[in-house]
């Protein structure tokens, strides 16, 4: 297919939100009703002028999930499912929202930037980027935190992109988002359920999977629920990965960490997790978005391997203190 018929067919897709799509400088679109349609410049919110119809709304969605294969109807109210453009759709529909279709389009506006770029972008400064450069060289395990739009994605992007190119890469996600640059690369994404109730196939079960496919490194798109014991499980057998997580600082992501894998069931408890955690986990690096939109690697802690009283022990490495990155705070707790 020749690029202009793909351009051809993707505004066609879009229909009249087309040129929001087409914006270079716009992150994020999202429909709370037909009228009142946002968009995301720059970590910033702004209400457009555009007004559609409940018709139009629907017919964006119906023809954008054509793309994917992903259903939506009254027994599977919501999806989440990636566009032909590499963008990400999440659709809410009534009864489930109170009255209309609620949409967002998160744009692939995703990079393939390096740690060495992101130093440049003033994230961070080049000598963060040297110290995680080596550290993933080194077959650290990294975890990636920060709240939403705080920039997680690209930095676990540029965290992959420092892999040794001699090694095998499996990515696991929700929907595909990371574009790792490397020779030896699969990726993989969930399913969901089919028309019948099955077919599902969720990220546990990819996380399996991918410990029977030769992996030496294994990424993991975004750590929500009870994947996290699997995670922590491969990790803890030798074998190197990184993934994200959402959280509000670096302690409250190895906090979090500790926590999900007890959703595993009731045979999981907290005197396995927490030394688990302790000798799985090296670094975590919290990213956030600033009220000004400037994304900034805020902390990097260390995980050291230690654990009393099921309290995983760490240290900060690198801390922003508004001005600059404070260096070795010493040894920290962290607390359930």
């Amino acid at each position: 297919m020749s690029s202009v018929s793909s351009d051809i067919d993707i505004s066609v897709t879009y229909g009249p939100i087309f040129p929001f799509i087409s914006d270079p400088t716009i992150e994020e679109i999202w429909i709370n009703t037909p009228e009142r349609i946002f968009v995301a410049r720059n970590g910033r919110s702004e209400l457009t002028n555009l007004l559609l119809t409940a018709d139009d709304v629907r017919n964006i969605v119906e023809r954008a999930l054509m793309w994917s294969g992903r259903r939506l109807d009254l027994s599977q109210p919501f999806v989440d499912a990636r566009l032909p453009d590499g963008s990400r759709l999440h659709v809410a529909i009534p009864e489930i929202t109170a009255e209309h279709w609620a949409v967002n389009i998160r744009k692939h506006l995703l990079r393939n930037l390096e740690l060495t770029d992101l130093a440049k972008l003033g994230v961070m400064t080049p000598e963060v980027s040297e110290y995680l450069q080596k550290e993933v060289e080194n077959g650290a395990n990294i975890l990636v935190s920060g709240g939403t739009q705080a920039g997680k994605t690209t930095m676990l992007n540029a965290l992959v992109s420092a892999i040794p190119t001699n090694e095998r890469v499996i990515t696991v996600e929700e929907v595909f988002e990371l574009k790792p640059v490397l020779p030896d690369v699969i990726a993989m994404q969930t399913r969901g359920v089919n028309i019948q109730g099955d077919g599902e196939i969720p990220l546990r079960r990819l996380i399996k999977e991918t410990l029977r496919m030769r992996p030496s490194r294994i990424i993991v798109g975004e750590v929500r629920e009870a994947e996290a014991l699997d995670l922590l499980i491969a990790l803890n057998s030798g074998l190197p990965g990184m993934g994200t997580i959402h959280a509000n600082s670096a302690r409250d992501a190895v906090m979090k960490l500790q926590t999900l894998p007890l959703l595993a069931g009731e045979n999981i408890s907290m005197k396995f997790v927490a030394p688990t955690v302790a000798t799985a986990l090296d670094l975590v690096v919290h990213v956030t978005l600033g009220k000004d939109g400037k994304r900034r690697m805020s902390e990097i802690m260390r995980v050291t391997g230690r654990v009393e009283n099921e309290r995983v022990e760490v240290e900060s490495v690198f801390k922003w203190n508004g001005k600059e990155y404070e260096k070795g705070l010493g040894l920290m707790k962290v607390e359930i």
